[in-house]
């Protein structure tokens, strides 16, 4: 099994989804909980196929052919399976920290080489710490490496982070293949699944999101937020057992 296979295998799929919104940066879908991921309209925008098949009829689907949409080429209707599949994940409080991805990438990154797959707001703190940062953006701002450049940085960084929208984009199983063995990999933002399926894939830490309002957060992605526009949202960290 691929990794998606593997994590849609670990689901309960004994539930309804009763709600789907897709906004313009964002997704969530709400079934056991509320689930989240990147909508990635730029990239969604690009593509010739249709962008959602069957829009208005997707909660006469189930569970499992919704969550199955994560494989879908359509990078909207993939948007959709990433936030099912968070929405029917059940976390072990037991198994998570706070802990912001930011926090975390000072904390494994101060002195090192790092790559950040994906731009965030707190890439100019990771940059006064660093050794040396390498930012790898599909739709580069200023400072930031092609993706047609990543790759070499990618194999060169002792700290990988990578967005968690690469599920989405299908890009993570490639990414995850060129990291250094030593590196420390972190999976984060809040398509990142809080499953240790992923530890069995080289990540090492996943730093993701539980919603802690449903119906507030269903109603903000609608309405155009971006993730920190999303009241109450919980960012919360699963470290990879035994890994320093």
């Amino acid at each position: 099994m691929n990794l998606l296979e593997d994590l849609i295998s670990t689901l309960d799929f004994d539930t309804v989804v009763r709600d789907i919104r897709q906004g313009v940066f964002h997704t969530a879908v709400l079934s056991r909980h509320c689930g989240l991921s990147a909508t990635l309209p730029m990239d969604a925008m690009r593509q010739d196929a249709a962008l959602v098949r069957e829009p208005g009829f997707l909660l006469s689907k189930s569970p499992r052919e919704l969550a199955g949409l994560a494989h879908s080429k359509s990078i909207l209707e993939a948007a959709i399976g990433m936030a099912t599949i968070n929405s029917l994940l059940t976390i072990d409080e037991g198994s998570v920290i706070e802990l912001n991805a930011a926090d975390l990438i000072l904390e494994k990154g101060e002195g090192r080489t790092v790559a950040i797959v994906g731009h965030f707001p707190f890439v100019p703190k990771v940059r006064e710490k660093a050794k040396a940062l390498w930012v790898i953006e599909k739709n580069p701002k200023e400072g930031d490496l092609p993706e047609s450049e990543g790759d070499q940085r990618i194999r060169q960084a002792d700290v990988v982070a990578i967005t968690g929208a690469a599920l989405v984009n299908h890009t993570l199983d490639r990414m995850l293949q060129l990291c250094n063995p030593r590196a420390f990999v972190i999976l984060l933002g809040p398509t990142a699944p809080l499953s240790p399926v992923l530890f069995e894939y080289g990540v090492d830490a996943l730093s993701g999101t539980r919603v802690a309002d449903p119906e507030l957060a269903l109603l903000c992605v609608s309405q155009g937020a971006n993730f920190r526009q999303i009241p109450g949202a919980r960012r919360l960290t699963m470290m990879k057992p035994g890994r320093p």
